[in-house]
């Protein structure tokens, strides 16, 4: 099995993480912040790291830069953070991380991401002048560590106007009314979820389930947003 280093400034988090890929075979290797990671990366060479992103001294979107900057990530990195954004988790990947995860991050999600992780090469960092949007992101994947595809064109500018039947029943013109206003949404801020929440005025969790129930394409390869 692998070895994976945790980089995660919160007790709780290592520890659970621990027990989880433990059970899976896997050898675990612990940091608490950014220099306890650089040593046992030096130290161990591991197959993969888990890689929070806020943490007290030097955050994770710093240390992976650094790793990327000094040809020391010859591994694949997984961002994880409770406060993502879209943006966030697109800045991760221009600079070489392989997936994100969003905390509180899921049994099924962590295993998959690990799994995807060690199937893969570690990504090709590039260039300082590439621009965030040349990373191939999903949304959805982004978040939740899937597989990575192009964004979708409803995510990448305005939409077209819209028109409505309303020759049919008040829930089915309710529902393609709220598909588009949240598309449009969606556009308007680059897919950030946490801004769309907050400019609709709705909690994320509620927004990624009202989503789901109309069918908002978040991404090429639809998968169950929790």
């Amino acid at each position: 099995m692998a070895t994976i280093l945790v980089v995660d400034d919160e007790l709780g988090i290592r520890a659970l993480l621990s027990e989880i890929l433990a059970d899976e075979g896997h050898t675990i290797e612990l940091a608490e912040n950014a220099a306890q990671a650089r040593a046992c990366r030096e130290r161990i060479r591991p197959d993969l790291v888990l890689l929070d992103i806020w943490m007290p001294d030097v955050d994770g979107i710093t240390l992976l830069k650094e790793w990327g900057s000094t040809a020391q990530l010859t591994m694949p990195v997984i961002m994880m953070s409770g406060h993502g954004t879209i943006d966030t988790a697109v800045e991760a990947t221009k600079f070489g991380a392989m997936a994100f995860l969003e905390k509180p991050i899921t049994l099924q999600k962590l295993l998959r991401a690990v799994e995807q992780g060690l199937a893969k090469p570690p990504a090709r960092v590039p260039s300082a002048n590439a621009e965030a949007g040349d990373s191939s992101l999903t949304v959805e994947a982004a978040m939740t560590g899937g597989t990575m595809q192009q964004l979708p064109p409803a995510l990448l500018g305005p939409q077209p106007e819209q028109s409505f039947d309303l020759d049919r029943p008040l829930r089915e013109a309710r529902d393609a009314f709220e598909k588009s206003y949240f598309e449009f949404h969606l556009a308007q801020e680059n897919g950030s979820m946490t801004r769309v929440a907050e400019k609709t005025g709705l909690e994320r969790t509620h927004l990624y389930r009202k989503l789901k129930q109309l069918g908002v394409d978040l991404s090429r390869n639809k998968r169950n947003v929790v």
